[in-house]
């Protein structure tokens, strides 16, 4: 990426919008609604041959309390310091505003490149807001309209120069290095799963609303990066940021909270609660969050239920852990209640952090490499069917009708979560208790504590398929010749 460029404006003027066309994906959640972003949300924008990252930021108010629409107003402001470019977009059909001309002049003072940019400018009608933009005393404006993909040209023509002065800039100070290849030409992110700068690890952070999740995120960052307070449901959209967690590359996504779906009627925390439940499907490892004051309520199970379901290796974390008067007793009653509650993820790591204090983060970091690492294993053939014989003679399977199911063969075919694949007669009538008892045997012999583990019956018949019908051989084919021609 060469620069950073931030969309700044007003409440409703079409930057999330703009965002979702720079990006090429609907990344950011867009209503009519004003106020829905509320975060700093980042991406990857293509405009014509530019690579660049884009910030999409919440709508600037005219408040500077400690308010929810003042902590919005600081966020953004940071945002512009962070940028090597801001867009401040206007609506051009309600022209421009007493809020517009005073941030204008915050980013005359904050920001060294502004390009001023007329949204919804398609049509007459917004012929007179555009030339209003003029006494904003930021140059010529651009004839936007972001829902249309119209005057991208015009944006592409002056972000252009800036892009050429930024990528020589970063290619003087780039620093030379050599990149590991092996003998086939590979490098070793084609075919090893360690987390990498270029691909990290991929974690979500879910739970209900007010568990304290924005507030995690930012103290594994070391900032106040995202938006966080006392009210409940502040995050809305899924935000991802990229870290560096002692020395572990992680892509840590910010979801919304989530509630009970009968809970859920307004048209915008169910567009909240859909994204989070989309990062949780591109997630590797799902940390769910709860707070150690109401741990393990009907939604927790649930969201912890999600994660299993969609084949992702979880790690469950409870916070608020410096305000638990009895660490101890509390920690004991955790530990039975989950694996009461949630035995499909019998032996899945439990842990206790602050994420005011930041006290058991480290330990919140090793249980996530370690669970993407088991979510990563792969065992030998010839391990797994020595390990089944040994299951067998432990406990034999059933006989139903007298006739004893034959579990012959076991391989793994899949990773991610680990998948495996047992032939055996009769897979229909091997019970569900059978495949748990062997689900189980695999997490225990094999160090999977947690992680999903898929485990797949194929029927394979007593038959030897290679065995072939006997076919006539030469004399009893000259016999029958010869018995034809003397008649």
């Amino acid at each position: 990426m060469s620069f950073t460029l931030a969309i700044v404006g007003r409440p409703n003027v079409g930057k999330s919008t703009l965002f979702n066309r720079l990006v090429g994906k609907r990344l950011a959640l867009v209503d009519d609604q004003p106020g829905v972003t509320r975060d700093l949300r980042e991406g990857a924008a293509r405009l014509g041959d530019l690579r660049f990252t884009v910030i999409d930021t919440a709508g600037l108010e005219d408040a500077t309390d400690d308010s929810l629409e003042g902590r919005m107003r600081r966020l953004t402001e940071r945002a512009v310091e962070m940028a090597d470019v801001c867009l401040f977009v206007i609506d051009a059909r309600t022209g421009v505003t007493p809020v517009d001309e005073i941030f204008a002049e915050i980013l005359r003072k904050r920001s060294d490149h502004v390009i001023l940019a007329a949204n919804k400018a398609e049509g007459s009608a917004a012929d007179a807001g555009v030339i209003e933009a003029w006494g904003l005393g930021l140059g010529e404006p651009i004839r936007l309209s972001a829902e249309h993909g119209e005057g991208l040209n015009d944006l592409y023509a002056q972000l252009q120069p800036l892009a050429d002065a930024y990528e020589e800039r970063a290619e003087a100070d780039a620093p030379v290095t050599d990149i590991e290849v092996n003998e086939e030409g590979e490098t070793p992110a084609q075919y090893d799963h360690t987390p990498t700068k270029a691909r990290p690890l991929q974690v979500a952070v879910v739970g209900r609303p007010n568990a304290g999740k924005s507030t995690l995120i930012n103290t594994i960052l070391g900032e106040e990066r995202l938006l966080t307070g006392p009210e409940a449901g502040i995050t809305r959209d899924a935000i991802s940021l990229a870290l560096d967690w002692d020395g572990l590359p992680v892509r840590i996504f910010d979801t919304a909270g989530m509630r009970k779906k009968a809970r859920v009627q307004d048209k915008l925390e169910k567009l909240s609660v859909s994204d989070g439940l989309r990062a949780v499907k591109f997630a590797e490892v799902v940390v769910v969050l709860l707070d150690a004051a109401i741990p393990f309520e009907q939604q927790d199970l649930r969201i912890a239920d999600l994660a299993e379901r969609e084949g992702r290796a979880v790690v469950v974390a409870v916070n608020k852990w410096d305000v638990e008067p009895e660490k101890q007793q509390k920690l004991r009653e955790l530990r039975e209640a989950f694996e009461r509650l949630l035995p499909q993820l019998r032996g899945a790591p439990l842990v206790t952090v602050s994420a005011k204090t930041g006290k058991g983060l480290d330990r919140l970091r090793a249980a996530v490499e370690k669970a993407h690492e088991v979510w990563n294993r792969r065992i030998t053939t010839a391990h797994l069917n020595r390990w089944l014989v040994g299951m067998l003679e432990q406990h034999p399977p059933p006989a139903p009708g007298g006739r004893r199911i034959k579990l012959r063969y076991m391989t793994q075919a899949k990773t991610r979560p680990p998948g495996f694949v047992v032939m055996c007669s009769h897979p229909d009538k091997l019970p569900e208790s059978y495949t748990r008892y062997l689900i189980n045997g695999l997490r225990d012999d094999f160090d999977m504590p947690g992680t999903p583990v898929r485990l797949y019956m194929r029927s394979q018949s007593d038959k030897n398929p290679y065995k072939a019908k006997k076919k006539p051989g030469p004399s009893s084919l000259r016999k029958h010749i010869s018995g034809r021609s003397s008649k």
